[in-house]
């Protein structure tokens, strides 16, 4: 658990963007999905049973020795975590600080366009940026001329590997995929533009590809 300048920020978009991409999961592959979802803390075992952990909003994120032990232990030792909707440098440098204190010894790569993450359910013509519904509706009428104000121009998908070249971790950076997710129902246009398009495909390829390598 963790705080933004919001107030906590882990339980963004829960628990209605869990429970979409739950069913869509389920719906649009033939991997089996608990519709209720677990909320962990990084130092409950039970983590262990799970290959595949979800952090959202982790610009502001402070963990303490204990949790950063459990993740890199978890990581190194098979799991998945997938990070999103987080913006701009001040967020990046906020998660980057936690990440350094993790694994100092490892430095997180772009993923280009060409990595198999982008094609191997959805082939992706691009890496995805998806803005929150308000930000998208605002630059559809002129308003704004980026995702999420200045400095979140362009999306940055980033992978965290282990000494085997494994990915352990994708970073989703300048991008709300669980918007996408959890706004489903909520704009005909939005869901059409960037559920559909690209919250849904991106997401669905991040987890087929976290549970086949």
């Amino acid at each position: 658990r963790y705080q933004s300048m919001r107030g906590w920020a882990w339980d963004t978009d829960f628990p209605d963007a869990d429970l979409n991409f739950s069913y869509r999961l389920q719906q649009l592959t033939s991997i089996h999905t608990d519709p209720d979802g677990v909320v962990l803390e990084l130092t409950d075992p039970r983590l262990f049973d799970y290959p595949f952990i979800y952090i959202i909003e982790p610009g502001h994120i402070y963990l303490e020795e204990e949790e950063r032990q459990a993740l890199r232990l978890y990581l190194l030792n098979g799991g998945f975590l997938m990070v999103d909707d987080f913006w701009g440098q001040d967020e990046w440098d906020g998660l980057k600080r936690e990440l350094d204190l993790i694994f100092p010894d490892r430095e997180p790569r772009d993923l280009p366009l060409e990595h198999q993450i982008f094609h191997c359910v959805y082939d992706l013509k691009e890496r995805p940026q998806v803005p929150a519904i308000g930000f998208a509706h605002q630059m559809a009428n002129g308003q704004v001329y980026s995702a999420q104000g200045y400095g979140t121009e362009e999306v940055h998908y980033k992978g965290l590997f282990d000494d085997n070249n494994r990915m352990m971790a994708i970073i989703c950076h300048n991008t709300d995929l669980g918007d996408g997710w959890e706004r489903e129902g909520e704009d005909p246009w939005y869901f059409k533009e960037f559920s559909e398009k690209k919250a849904y495909p991106m997401g669905i390829n991040i987890i087929f590809y976290a549970m086949t390598h």
